[in-house]
């Protein structure tokens, strides 16, 4: 693929990332990516063979983004399982929140190619590091099945709080409340 090519991939790309961000999933269709991208409604055809792929494009930067958050908030979290795991818990939780359009579709597998354009290998080391720290913190359990119970757990509440539904039924908006006692249910508290 030539330079020019590999730019308006991008470009169509780009294009579909700002739709889907400022309005959903819904919105992504080849004729809107494209003209927000300034090309013919034929165009996406020729860099993505179906809209599965172009979809799959557009989530793999949703992917790369929330692994560069995930990095960041684990280095600032040090070596401590615990707070690894609250900080983990909240980069994600703060990206379901700030990028809702986003992390729908980075999660529906329907619309997606799951194997293709590397979303694996983004988003399992992401739940990998999650169950390392379960398992640092829980040696008892399974923690890959409390890993993916939390997983679980905490993208019910990204959407939920998306929504604006979980604060209304618990009477409260305190966000890192909710994270914390999410956590509590599944790897304890620290007096434990």
């Amino acid at each position: 693929m030539g330079d020019s090519e590999a730019g308006l991939r991008e470009q169509l790309v780009d294009a579909g990332v700002e739709l889907v961000l400022s309005e959903g999933v819904q919105a992504l269709t080849l004729r809107e990516i494209a003209r927000r991208a300034g090309v013919s409604h034929g165009a996406p055809r020729r860099y993505f063979p179906t809209h599965l792929e172009l979809l799959s494009a557009i989530a793999r930067r949703g992917f790369v983004e929330l692994a560069e958050r995930a990095d960041r908030a684990l280095a600032q979290a040090g070596t401590d399982p615990r707070a690894g795991l609250t900080a983990l818990a909240h980069a994600y939780l703060r990206f379901a929140v700030e990028r809702r359009g986003m992390y729908e579709l980075m999660f529906r597998h329907d619309l997606l190619e799951s194997g293709h354009l590397g979303l694996r290998e983004h988003s399992l080391p992401l739940f990998g590091r999650l169950v390392e720290l379960v398992g640092r913190i829980r040696p008892d359990a399974d923690a890959r099945l409390v890993g993916g119970a939390l997983w679980a757990n905490l993208h019910g509440v990204g959407q939920l709080w998306g929504w604006g539904s979980l604060q209304l039924a618990v009477g409260s908006e305190d966000f890192d409340r909710m994270v914390r006692t999410v956590l509590s249910v599944y790897v304890g508290t620290d007096s434990e």
